[in-house]
């Protein structure tokens, strides 16, 4: 082969090594474009306090940064998450794979790494929905099993089960020093109000449970944060029960006109109660004091989840219809902000990180 032939081939070499590299960069910018277009490459770390908002369609968890409302990742969480719920340290996320009892795991997730973790697989126990973290562990509700039960992260078990003998065990309320269970229970129209004795075998524990008659589709429901009462909106009557918790009955029904009623969540400061429905555009705000309804906030065409911000400042609720989370200022008692956080939000938790 002739010296410029040699060229001439080294030239070409070099020409389309060149535009390999070119079009190999053009396609990875691509291709991290439209990673972050969907929201699945970290664009930040996750910041001491941040949001948490589950989109049911696109089965993922968004983690937002709540100073700038962005989405800063989404991790994919498993079919139908419905319930978020971060731990005390705020390091680590449970979601319930709910599928109206088809499926049976707990997401988990890594918040500092941003990350999926193994998932939680809790046999028989199907139906996963409601949660709380409290003492360590990721408490739950399984409403095809009727019963709720404990998940020790630490000894990855769960650790204990106890039936409620109710229909669609939803949503559950546990307090902080563990002697208090409250859940309630759709289909039933029940609250069951759950306390632990030492009855039983001496030097064992035991639990008293009661049930309380509220109204059709009782599902959203806070304890306030006195914890003297327990308030429950009923999807099916658009009723607000008011459960006396040391007498465990009920002191007064308010007809609040919440037909399809999805949450309810108290203020911090326990001065109001915000009530999301699914069917209509409002959440409804409730003066805890007088009991009446004080102003309905437009969000949207139906809510789901709510979350309060620790200070005080701001509620977030997820308008699962029109795909965004609806930030309400608490002092002006209006919309500030939307997050566009994925397809059908719901569920929302706030964490710290410690």
């Amino acid at each position: 082969m002739r010296a410029d032939d040699r060229w001439f081939l080294l030239a070409v070499w070099v020409y389309s090594s060149e535009i390999m590299k070119s079009l190999l960069t053009s396609f990875i910018c691509i291709l991290i474009y439209g990673m972050i277009g969907a929201g699945v490459v970290c664009a930040e770390d996750t910041p001491a306090n941040a949001l948490l908002v589950l989109a049911k369609k696109d089965n993922t968890l968004a983690i937002v940064n709540p100073s700038t409302l962005k989405v800063i990742a989404k991790i994919a969480v498993g079919n139908d998450p419905h319930e978020v719920i971060g731990s005390a340290d705020g390091k680590t996320a449970y979601v319930s794979n709910y599928g109206s009892g088809a499926y049976n795991t707990l997401a988990v997730v890594d918040l500092i790494s941003q990350k999926a973790l193994p998932s939680v697989d809790l046999g028989p126990l199907r139906g996963p929905h409601g949660l709380d973290f409290v003492g360590g562990k990721v408490w739950f509700t399984a409403e095809t099993a009727k019963a709720i039960g404990s998940y020790d992260p630490a000894t990855k078990t769960v650790d204990w089960i106890l039936g409620t003998g109710q229909n669609r065990t939803h949503m559950i309320y546990v307090a902080t020093d563990m002697k208090l269970i409250v859940t309630t229970n759709v289909s039933s129209g029940t609250v069951n109000i759950i306390e632990k004795t030492m009855g039983g075998r001496p030097g064992q524990a035991d639990w008293d449970e009661t049930v309380v008659r509220v109204g059709s589709g009782s599902e959203g429901f806070d304890v306030s944060p006195d914890a003297r009462e327990i308030w429950v909106a009923n999807a099916g009557d658009g009723t607000v029960s008011i459960i006396d918790l040391a007498r465990k009955q009920i002191t007064q029904t308010l007809a609040a006109d919440v037909a399809g009623a999805n949450r309810l969540k108290f203020t911090p400061n326990g001065k109001l109660a915000l009530i999301s429905t699914l069917r209509g555009p409002d959440v409804t705000v409730i003066d805890a004091a007088t009991r009446k309804t004080i102003k309905r906030i437009a969000v949207g065409h139906g809510a789901a989840g709510i979350a309060m911000q620790p200070d005080g400042t701001r509620a977030y609720v997820a308008c699962s219809p029109d795909g965004y989370v609806a930030v309400i200022d608490l002092h002006s008692m209006e919309v500030v902000g939307h997050i566009e956080a994925g397809q059908n939000p719901d569920g929302l938790a706030w964490v710290i990180r410690h």
